[in-house]
């Protein structure tokens, strides 16, 4: 967004008519708004800013559900912002440790912010880009003077006038629609910065779930989170927002609920057994902690390979932590075998799964006869050198 289509798009016009539109999910529907806006007599700048909000909205419902009705997007800002359920988790953590006042720096479109405003922190939001700025001052203009927005620098700002700092770092190149993704020496501020802001004082800063492990501050808790299935973020915390005695923690948010595997250090690998009873596979947030093997030890389990992410045991007992799968078939990993297998279950349905083999399961999906009434998950892996094709049902 221009800051020419913002203006147009911030008055009592312009906004009554984003609400008019409504949310706009498919590209057909944005052709025929902006035929629709243009033919009413509109300005170019408004319906751009008017159609490409309405169909932002719809696609920002996934991270802020009904409150996206209400916001404004930019398409580099919603891409990076964190889903609401996530960051109020961590102005949770924040209210526990006692912060009253925070400073949300690189706010975006303000995502973080609205959570911390929300929790009743006080909220300094600061972001280098103009327009986003403003967006996040509409966004969180709702809380009036418990939330003010500037458009700076976070090295600029004056960090003695509250007592955290929240820091998601720009991990793409500058924009509002069409970016990139940077390398971690081209974060915006700079890591280096934001390490040593975190060794004065409280500091959350936001990192991509693969950040280089090696390069991580040792004296900080390394949290990853994921959120329904997909690993979304590595948050390091300091000051008091570390827990004491932890370096590393996996948060799994499913829904509604949360459930978080902590350790001081990474964890022991399990042993290698044979393939038991049941397969599980261990949440990504699990993985990228590497607190694997305290997951394998509460289900009495094993690592299948010592270098894929597959545990198997017999004990029948699941946990949140992973997805359980108890054990039909095995065979080779190839059509021809497989679809024997298929055949004699009557399997319709199938899910597939694939770790540690180089495989398309959209593309190994077309070689398969799926033509029986039940319904199971296949997945591919190897153990060692073998490759295999383990038939089995969800726990």
């Amino acid at each position: 967004m221009e800051m020419s289509e913002l203006t147009a798009l911030l008055t009592p016009d312009g906004l009554r008519l984003l609400d008019e539109v409504g949310t706009i999910s498919s590209t057909g529907e944005v052709a025929q708004a902006v035929s629709r806006l243009r033919g009413a007599g509109h300005s170019p700048d408004l319906v751009s800013a008017v159609v490409g909000q309405a169909h932002l909205r719809a696609k920002g419902a996934a991270k802020f559900g009904g409150f996206a009705e209400r916001m404004l997007f930019t398409r580099a800002g919603l891409e990076q912002a964190t889903r609401l359920g996530v960051a109020a988790r961590h102005a949770g953590r924040m209210r526990r440790a006692g912060i009253e006042r925070v400073a949300d720096l690189g706010c975006g479109i303000g995502g973080d912010a609205l959570a911390f405003a929300g929790a009743g922190l006080a909220v300094s939001a600061v972001d280098a880009d103009e327009v986003t700025a403003a967006i996040a001052a509409y966004n969180l203009a709702p809380f009036g003077g418990d939330a003010e927005v500037r458009h700076g620098t976070a090295e600029s700002f004056d960090v003695a006038q509250v007592d955290a700092v929240w820091l998601d770092p720009a991990r793409r190149t500058a924009g509002h629609s069409e970016t990139r993704r940077v390398v971690a020496s081209d974060y915006s501020p700079s890591l280096d910065w934001a390490f040593s802001l975190a060794e004065r004082m409280p500091v959350g800063i936001k990192l991509g779930p693969a950040h280089d492990r090696d390069s991580l501050p040792t004296d900080a808790e390394a949290q990853w989170v994921s959120a329904d299935g997909s690993v979304v973020e590595l948050v390091l915390w300091s000051g008091v927002l570390a827990r004491e005695g932890l370096r590393r923690s996996a948060l799994v948010i499913r829904g509604d609920e949360s459930h978080e595997l902590t350790a001081g250090a990474d964890a022991e690998d399990a042993h290698v057994r044979e393939l038991g009873a049941f397969l599980h596979e261990p949440d990504g947030a699990v993985i990228r902690a590497r607190l694997i093997g305290d997951v394998a030890r509460t289900l009495d389990a094993g690592m299948l390979d010592p270098k894929i992410a597959y545990l198997t045991g017999d004990a029948a007992v699941t946990s949140p932590f992973v997805q359980s799968f108890r054990v039909r078939e095995v065979t080779a990993a190839n059509p021809k075998a497989i679809n024997t297998v298929l055949r004699a279950n009557d399997i319709g349905t199938l899910e597939i799964k694939k770790r540690g083999m180089d495989v398309d399961p959209a593309a190994f999906r077309k070689k398969l006869h799926l033509r029986g009434a039940a319904s199971a998950t296949l997945v591919l892996t190897r153990v060692g050198d073998r490759r295999m094709a383990i038939l089995a049902d969800r726990v």
